[in-house]
């Protein structure tokens, strides 16, 4: 939370070009299904399932560490919270979570760790309800008001399951509207677009169910990149790197992002620092809205320390220390964080 909190306040001074890196965005029935969005209508309900293997072994097993990694909703689903966010064009308003912790012990050797009884192991498998509703109009509240933030409220599930190896999809977003439905599933890298009855057509009678012919279905195999992507053979394939060539197809944008700021255009990223935290923040909500016991352990976010050190705390804390930014104390300030590398660096501040 203290990270977001100085990102927040140093953003409005940064000079550098930021661009946060959230691959999802760019996997090809991702994309796709985000392309078609517009033909479901009015979003009404997102749903966002996960069902896979337990996380893969990580440098000193960071990912396993809640003290490192904020915990599993916020390092992993960050990814999740930010298509959120990108479908339905709106900001979370609340949100509750299930959680399961310690399923995997065995699997991630916690077993084997010094002083294992002060262990709190990561989150395994979740269900986080969420809402989305647009900016609250200046009414009186009654049935009405409450009718209308209903009607234009839009709802979220994300599922996860780390221990569910073999699943058919192990990623599956679905979105309903108000005139269809679009749904994409990976690793079979398709997207099913659905469109719901008319009223002139030929459901007419309502006490049956839609017979066949009163909804659409198309069919989009991503599996090929051209499908998607008009660049698509400018990727080597050796590049394409995992989740569906989306790292190389980010890389790619990127790249295009840096080549404009070199011809003297404006950076414009596809992913800016405000979206990389507030998918943060949404995280760390559904960390600390856990509303299930969890046998005694802990159910609000940790302090994330993976890059802690006395001289990143004594940055933090002149980053959001305003008043000290703007004394003429700044050349001490910054001695604290000079001193507390234990002379690793070399700075001249003469």
């Amino acid at each position: 939370e203290k990270q977001v909190s100085v990102l927040k306040a140093a953003e409005p001074k940064m000079k550098a070009n930021i661009w946060v890196a959230m691959e999802y965005r760019f996997i090809p029935a991702i994309n796709k299904l985000i392309q078609h969005l517009p033909e479901v209508g009015e979003i009404k309900k997102v749903t966002i399932r996960e069902n896979r293997y337990p996380f893969l072994t990580k440098i000193q097993e960071w990912n396993k560490d809640v003290d490192k990694s904020g915990d599993t909703l916020v390092e992993k689903c960050c990814h999740f919270f930010d298509l959120f966010r990108l479908i339905t064009g709106q900001e979370m308003q609340s949100c509750v979570s299930k959680v399961h912790r310690g399923l995997l012990w065995d699997h991630y050797g916690y077993e084997q760790r010094e002083r294992k009884e002060e262990v709190v192991p990561i989150i395994d498998s979740a269900y986080v309800l969420l809402d989305f509703v647009p900016k609250k109009r200046h009414e009186k509240p009654g049935p009405q008001s409450m009718r209308r933030s209903t009607e234009k409220s839009t709802l979220g599930c994300l599922e996860l399951c780390m221990f569910a190896e073999g699943s058919r999809h192990q990623e599956e977003i679905v979105v309903t509207g108000m005139k269809g439905r679009i749904e994409a599933y990976l690793p079979e890298n398709k997207v099913f677009l659905y469109q719901r009855p008319t009223p002139d057509g030929p459901w007419k009678d309502l006490s049956k169910p839609p017979p066949q012919g009163s909804f659409s279905e198309e069919i989009f195999d991503c599996s090929d990149l051209r499908k998607v992507y008009d660049f698509a053979d400018d990727i080597p394939k050796m590049h394409s790197g995992y989740h569906y060539a989306s790292t190389a197809i980010e890389w790619k944008y990127l790249l295009d992002a840096v080549k404009d700021v070199q011809d003297g255009k404006p950076f414009l990223p596809q992913v800016s620092l405000s979206d990389g935290y507030s998918a943060v923040e949404m995280g760390i909500a559904a960390m600390n809205n856990i509303s299930n016991a969890c046998d005694g352990a802990q159910n609000k976010v940790s302090p994330v320390t993976a890059y802690g050190s006395k001289s990143s705390e004594n940055l933090l804390d002149l980053v959001l220390n305003t008043s000290e930014i703007n004394s003429n104390h700044m050349k001490e300030a910054f001695m604290r964080v000079i001193d507390a590398c234990d002379g690793e660096y070399k700075v001249n501040l003469a």
